[in-house]
């Protein structure tokens, strides 16, 4: 992803473009160099695109059909999710890249750990992967686990919530 991201840098720079994010998800791990896990898209939680860099990314995915992006590989999708981070999450942003065209920051790693906890109890894969690779201590899963109690209000989650939890401390080794 790293490489794909230094392309679409030269490529807004070409358009006279400027691009400044947060991201999470996949990407942002690969970038890390946490997971070298293959991801087609690329999840900005902050702004909101602007439109002249959502029309950018798609024509650059047409032009580079070589890194097999899809059409909304920039994309909002977890946008909704700033809102449920918990209280101060914007300053507890880091440096991912910068470019000469895009700045791209990271959730700070309590942060970024949650919002991966909570798509791991959401949909499992490829979470559960990027979380092994996350490493989490038993004190940031403890710290973690009532947060992502309250995301969802169907009576069963605290209980999936708990037993995933479970799961994941033992493929960590925390628990035998």
């Amino acid at each position: 992803m790293k490489d794909i991201i230094v392309e679409f840098d030269k490529f807004l720079i070409q358009n006279n473009l400027k691009f400044e994010a947060v991201i999470i998800g996949g990407a942002a791990l690969n970038i890390l160099d946490i997971t070298n896990r293959k991801t087609k898209d690329v999840d900005c939680l902050d702004p909101e695109l602007p439109s002249e860099i959502k029309k950018a990314s798609e024509e650059f995915a047409k032009k580079r059909l070589d890194l097999g992006l899809d059409i909304d590989w920039l994309n909002n999708g977890p946008q909704t999710l700033k809102t449920d981070l918990p209280k101060g999450w914007r300053i507890r942003t880091q440096l991912l890249y910068r470019g000469n065209a895009i700045n791209l920051d990271v959730l700070g790693r309590s942060d970024l750990l949650k919002s991966k906890l909570f798509a791991y109890c959401d949909r499992t894969a490829p979470d559960f992967e990027d979380l092994k690779s996350l490493k989490p201590t038993v004190q940031e899963l403890n710290e973690s686990i009532d947060w992502v109690k309250d995301r969802d209000a169907h009576i069963k989650w605290p209980d999936h919530v708990e037993k995933a939890f479970t799961v994941l401390k033992k493929a960590l080794g925390y628990e035998s």
